[in-house]
C-alpha cells in the first residue's frame, strides 16, 4: 500500500490542478495555491512535479492521449449523424481540457515542449478529420474533391480548436463555466458542421419522410 501511496498523490495533484488551470486559467494559478487547495507542503508538491511546466506538459500528455483515443476512430464515421456524435465527443475532451485553449497563446510562448505536443494534436486532429471527410464521401453523403477535402478538413480544424475562445471572449465571466458546457459545446459542433452543407450529398441533407 505504501509503495502505491506516491502515484496516487502524483495523480490527485493533476486533477486539482486541472480544476484550477479550468477555472481561473493557467497564468492565474501558483503551485503555491495547487499546494494550499490540496493541504499539502510545496515540497511534497515539487517531489512529483519539481516545476509548474511538468504540470502543464503531463496534463497536455494526457488529453492527447485522450483526445488519440478518440481519433482513430474518424474512419468510422459515415453519416452526418454520426460527424455531430464523433465531433461531439471531441469538444467534450477539449472542454475538459479547456485551459489549454483558452491560454494557448501564453502557454506556446514560454514552453518549448509544449509547443511540440501542440503542434502534434494539430496534425493528428487534421489528418482524422480528413480520414472522416474521406470515409463520409465513401459512404456517398458527402462528394469532395482533393482540394475541397483539405480546405474542408483544416477550416473544421479551426474552428474546433478555437471555438472555446470565441465563447471566452464573448463572455470571458460565465463562457467557461461548467453550467455553460452543453450549450458552448452544441454551438461549437453545430458551427463545425455548417462548414459541410455546400458539399453534402443532396439525398443526405433532404432525407425522403419515412412511410412508417
Amino acid at each position: 500500500m505504501t509503495r502505491k501511496a506516491p502515484r496516487r498523490t502524483a495523480e490527485r495533484i493533476l486533477e486539482v490542478t486541472l480544476d484550477l488551470f479550468n477555472r481561473f486559467g493557467e497564468p492565474n494559478v501558483s503551485t503555491t495555491l495547487i499546494s494550499a487547495e490540496m493541504g499539502i507542503s510545496p515540497g511534497n508538491l515539487y517531489y512529483h512535479y519539481p516545476a509548474k511546466d511538468e504540470l502543464i506538459n503531463a496534463l497536455c500528455q494526457r488529453h492527447e492521449e485522450k483526445l488519440d483515443e478518440v481519433l482513430q476512430h474518424a474512419d468510422a464515421v459515415r453519416l452526418v449523424e454520426d460527424a455531430e456524435r464523433f465531433l461531439r465527443t471531441l469538444f467534450e475532451h477539449i472542454w475538459a481540457h479547456r485551459f489549454l485553449y483558452r491560454d494557448l497563446s501564453d502557454l506556446l510562448s514560454k514552453n518549448r515542449q509544449l509547443e511540440t505536443q501542440l503542434q502534434r494534436m494539430h496534425r493528428h486532429k487534421t489528418l482524422a478529420i480528413r480520414t472522416m471527410l474521406v470515409a463520409m464521401g465513401r459512404a456517398h453523403t458527402l462528394n469532395l474533391n482533393a482540394h475541397e477535402l483539405d480546405t474542408t478538413a483544416n477550416c473544421m480544424v479551426v474552428v474546433l480548436t478555437h471555438w472555446l475562445n470565441h465563447e471566452y471572449v464573448l463572455d470571458p465571466r460565465q463562457a467557461l463555466e461548467p453550467a455553460n458546457a452543453p450549450a458552448a459545446l452544441q454551438r461549437g459542433v453545430a458551427h463545425v458542421m455548417h462548414l459541410l452543407p455546400a458539399t453534402v450529398s443532396h439525398a443526405t441533407l433532404h432525407k425522403p419522410p419515412s412511410s412508417g
